[in-house]
């Protein structure tokens, strides 16, 4: 059998030593995953240091519009998602079924088209509204003037992240883990480049401040979409058509997905707002702490996506013992990467605030970082286990729980008195909750399996 059907580099995929090596496997997909995801954090965390240099503004404003963007862009990111199953689904049915690489190369083409087409109406429809958004996130004067310029320019790169959405979807899916990371390291790279000629000038560039960030990130999302794009058509050849017909359950599926990001999004979009609502240093301080959220998140979600894959490539192939392992297997290494990401955090904390914390915002530092880091073990579980039920296709109950989840944070958010001194350390013990009860209700679907679960054990049978 040649590559297509099953080889990378001229090996046998990873998912296939599974069996024998569980741990082993996982790594050998989590870490190239690992390294293309906290591409894009770690450059935020780079656009952080080198705004907050500009003052507690213009911080403020980075915050709130890096959270409407990555909050429009995680509410489309059932476009890498569902690829990602369908793609891994078909890849453990090739064995069975010969053209089952051909049927992923097809759908593959027509979600890349179809992300393209949904990042431009993204333009159209959201550049009315930015004004609005970022008033209803608390933003006033100057801050909110700075963070409508800098989500505009944003905005231009929406077609560019939704592309490159479906097409490391597609690559994760077929278990080639380490084109994402070139692309990402490569295109990151770049960003920071940019960020520091855009942001203070160079030449006969001058300083745009908080706006340099933005144009820095946007041009480097297209490069990296092309890029990312054209890996994909190589990894699965080039379709002789456009599959539509799984369209219907594209929607179906995106439809739930939808609805999950945008219940998580909006209740980390209520932490931002009442943090900004505190006050401007309050809002600097959450910038800090939910950048570095952010890059343990995605860290966190490496164990995820490999998950993923290899959830969806058994459930394809039939074997629902080795999914069941593979679950197991995600959450072990999730809830230790948890742990000691949160000991990193702690151990950071004096150079995060030499480093990022403006001086006038020292104060309320310390606390809500404490909070943060001390939730990372259960932060693993709860990414580990939404990657196992997105490879399960379990979108609907993921959809549940985030509601159940973000309905009992927000009801506590609302409870926050802005005018307290612990008003920050009660927002971000809020969001310590949320992320307990997201990992709870994750585990309760696996073991026992509560509900209609797919990898409940009698589903072996």
């Amino acid at each position: 059998m040649g590559c297509n059907g099953g080889c990378e580099n001229g090996k046998l995929r990873v998912s296939d030593s599974f069996k024998s090596n569980p741990h082993g496997t996982l790594l050998a997909l989590a870490v190239p995953l690992l390294g293309s995801l906290i591409a894009e954090p770690l450059t935020g965390m780079v656009d952080t240091g080198f705004v907050a240099g500009l003052g507690a503004e213009p911080l403020a404003a980075l915050g709130v519009g890096t959270l409407l963007m990555s909050t429009l862009f995680w509410v489309f990111g059932f476009l890498g998602i569902a690829t990602q199953t369908e793609v891994g689904t078909l890849w453990g049915r090739r064995r069975r079924e010969g053209d089952a690489v051909a049927e992923a190369a097809r759908w593959s083409a027509a979600v890349v088209l179809l992300a393209a087409g949904i990042g431009a109406g993204l333009i159209a429809v959201g550049w009315p509204s930015i004004p609005g958004c970022v008033r209803a996130m608390g933003a006033e004067g100057r801050v909110a003037a700075l963070a409508v310029e800098y989500t505009r320019i944003r905005l231009f790169g929406a077609p560019a992240v939704l592309i490159t959405f479906a097409a490391f979807g597609a690559l994760r899916g077929i278990q080639q883990m380490r084109a994402p990371l070139w692309i990402a390291g490569a295109v990151n790279a770049l960003n920071i480049v940019l960020d520091y000629f855009l942001i203070f000038g160079f030449g006969p560039l001058n300083a745009m401040g908080v706006g340099g960030a933005a144009l820095a990130s946007s041009v480097s999302q297209w490069i990296g979409a092309l890029w990312a794009a054209g890996a994909a058509w190589r990894a699965l050849g080039r379709p002789k058509a456009m599959d539509w017909s799984r369209l219907p359950r594209l929607f179906s599926d995106g439809r739930d997905l939808f609805l999950r990001a945008a219940l998580l999004n909006a209740f980390l979009m209520l932490t931002t707002r009442t943090a900004t609502r505190i006050g401007a240093e309050a809002g600097a301080v959450h910038q800090v702490i939910r950048s570095a959220w952010t890059f343990t998140a995605l860290f966190l979600d490496a164990f995820a996506l490999a998950g993923q894959s290899l959830v969806a490539y058994f459930m394809g192939s039939g074997d629902m013992a080795a999914a069941r392992r593979a679950a197991q297997v995600v959450c072990l290494w999730s809830f230790g990467a948890g742990a000691v990401l949160g000991l990193g955090m702690l151990s950071a904390q004096p150079a995060m605030e030499r480093v990022y914390v403006p001086a006038e915002a020292l104060a309320l530092f310390a606390v809500p970082w404490w909070i943060c880091a001390l939730s990372q073990p259960l932060n693993g579980l709860a990414f580990g286990t939404d990657g196992i039920h997105w490879g399960a296709r379990d979108f609907r109950y993921l959809r549940n729980a985030v509601f159940a989840a973000g309905a009992a944070g927000a009801a506590a958010l609302l409870f926050v008195d802005i005018e307290s001194p612990q008003a920050l350390n009660r927002t971000w013990s809020a969001a310590a909750a949320w992320v307990g009860a997201r990992a709870a209700l994750g585990i309760l679907r696996v073991w026992p399996g509560i509900g209609a679960a797919p990898l409940r054990l009698r589903s072996a049978s």
